[in-house]
């Protein structure tokens, strides 16, 4: 048949829905929504539904700007960060020169670069599943770096992508931040400094409203026109009128979800400690889940094991390097103290 596209897709964790299941495969935060969110969705006037959703999105502009001390001109607001992503790398990669980024990582990078016909190349990680950023000093037409890395969970300093930046003074550096808010500094600081640079931020982690679709992007007012104008040319009502209105309670309500960061990031330390006794080798993860694997245990028969445990974790059984590991995120203290009395039956 004439004119038809084949491509790979990118394949997301399964979404099983069982009773008193444990869902470790996704990243999603095992702590509700702030109560702030709760009552104003409480509170959501259903009628205003019958108009369509802001096109520019200013009273969430309003709330990050606030939230991150820049003028709403620095935002661009999406159906979630892949959305805001892609929007992005059809504004920004046009070169005829490839895109670099790491052969592990996101795997939605690879899949957007086939989709959009971006030249690209995937730069090998160290033995220690580390980027190294020397290998970026080659002729490019853009880089994307997911900070904390996904799924390793390794976290590159700030000076680190500073000196990256300082190298790459004439094209688009992404740095993609879905899960900064469990590591470290964000590289937003660098915005004034470097304004080839822009950062990628998510709701669905930290935030806990995966479900909600909503993420943005942070640059140079004049690189942000120009993906904005992406987005109109695609769906200039891609963010619904509820989830604007949540996503900005959400942002306006940063004590809670400081606290319940602080409660993942001590569980996320327990947790790996706990699999170190058993044998199991983690990578130092700054995110909410951790990379682990066991020398003396087949992980496809743990992985399969754990899904008649109603446990669900992520298994990457055609990557290679990460066929012998499983991906955990990190769920509440109680949930992982589950996880690790089932680990032990099996393993001890």
């Amino acid at each position: 048949m004439k004119g038809l596209r084949k491509i790979t897709p990118y394949i997301p964790g399964e979404q099983p829905n069982y009773v008193n299941m444990i869902k470790l495969n996704t990243n999603e935060n095992p702590y509700p929504p702030s109560p702030k969110v709760v009552e104003t969705l409480k509170n959501f006037d259903a009628a205003s539904l019958k108009r369509y959703s802001s096109v520019d999105n200013q009273e969430l502009k309003k709330a990050l700007g606030k939230k991150f001390g820049l003028s709403t001109e620095h935002f661009l607001i999406g159906n979630g960060s892949d959305e805001v992503l892609a929007f992005c790398f059809q504004a920004f990669f046009n070169s005829s020169d490839p895109l670099l980024f790491p052969e592990i990582t996101y795997g939605f990078y690879k899949v957007w670069a086939e989709l959009f016909h971006i030249p690209f190349k995937e730069l090998p990680l160290t033995d220690d599943f580390d980027i190294c950023f020397s290998d970026y000093k080659q002729k490019n037409g853009g880089i994307i770096i997911a900070n904390p890395n996904a799924p390793t969970g390794l976290f590159r300093s700030h000076d680190e992508l500073e000196q990256l930046l300082k190298e790459q003074t004439d094209v688009i550096v992404i740095i993609d931040e879905a899960y900064i808010d469990f590591a470290g500094k964000s590289a937003v600081t660098l915005l004034k400094k470097y304004p080839n640079l822009i950062i990628i931020r998510t709701l669905s982690k930290a935030n806990s409203l995966a479900g909600l679709r909503v993420g943005y992007a942070i640059g140079n007012p004049e690189y942000i026109r120009i993906a904005e104008s992406i987005k109109s040319s695609f769906n200039p009502y891609s963010v619904d009128m509820l989830a604007e209105t949540l996503a900005t309670a959400a942002i306006e309500d940063d004590a809670y979800y400081q606290e319940t960061t602080e409660k993942i990031c001590q569980t996320r330390e327990w947790f790996s400690e706990q699999l170190s006794t058993l044998g199991f080798c983690s990578l130092p993860s700054k995110t909410n889940f951790i990379l682990t694997t066991h020398p003396k245990i087949k992980i496809n028969e743990l992985y399969h094991y754990l899904e008649t445990q109603d446990i669900f974790v992520r298994y990457f059984p055609n990557v290679q390097r990460l066929n012998t590991y499983l991906r955990i995120s990190i769920g509440t203290q109680a949930e992982m103290e589950k996880v690790l009395t089932v680990l032990k039956k099996q393993v001890l």
